[in-house]
């Protein structure tokens, strides 16, 4: 099985996914860590130093590596979905989970954040906003599957993708017992 996470900046890509890939028995991988990985230097300081355009092709060769993996939970970054080629290697290798919040949910938790190279501007809520209303039609065009993660804690958004799974047929049955107890715990 192979599952990917699209969505917003600041959705729970990463956390969620990580989780996710411990509770299924699956390999976990972050691409923008991949990529800071491959570069030598962070996101931020290779978009200051070369731009969004060569970002976005580093991006697009590395997700269709990635997408590629057997039995792997794939963290895309936010702007994954901006290529074409990008939303169809995803959603024809993966199954694809779209973790929407809104703008003002995210604003809130990303509000300190100084690593978001996209952010890093005079009103971020506003750039949020213009993010969110170009993407959110490219998540769900890309997304097998959609789940809202505006406020719920990790582990109901681990119960809420796995119960997804369970009723496409992808897990089996009971697999959501574990995040229920996670759940529960959190």
């Amino acid at each position: 099985m192979k599952l990917s996470l699209v969505g917003m900046p600041g959705c729970g890509k990463t956390t969620v996914g990580r989780h996710l890939a411990k509770q299924l028995s699956l390999a976990f991988v972050d691409c923008d860590i991949e990529i800071e990985q491959r570069l030598g230097c962070s996101i931020r300081d290779f978009f200051a130093q070369q731009g969004e355009a060569a970002f976005r092709d580093l991006e697009q060769e590395t997700l269709d590596e990635l997408a590629q993996r057997p039995r792997t939970v794939l963290a895309t970054g936010g702007g994954a979905v901006l290529r074409p080629s990008n939303r169809d290697a995803l959603h024809s290798r993966t199954h694809v989970f779209y973790l929407r919040a809104t703008p003002e949910e995210l604003f809130r938790r990303l509000r300190h954040d100084t690593q978001r190279p996209l952010l890093q501007v005079a009103d971020p809520l506003q750039r949020l906003r213009e993010l969110y209303r170009d993407r959110d039609p490219l998540y769900r065009r890309t997304a097998h599957f959609v789940v809202e993660a505006a406020r719920p804690s990790v582990p109901a958004l681990i119960g809420m993708v796995l119960m997804q799974l369970e009723l496409a047929g992808l897990v089996e049955a009971g697999s959501g017992e574990a995040a229920q107890g996670l759940q529960d715990a959190g």
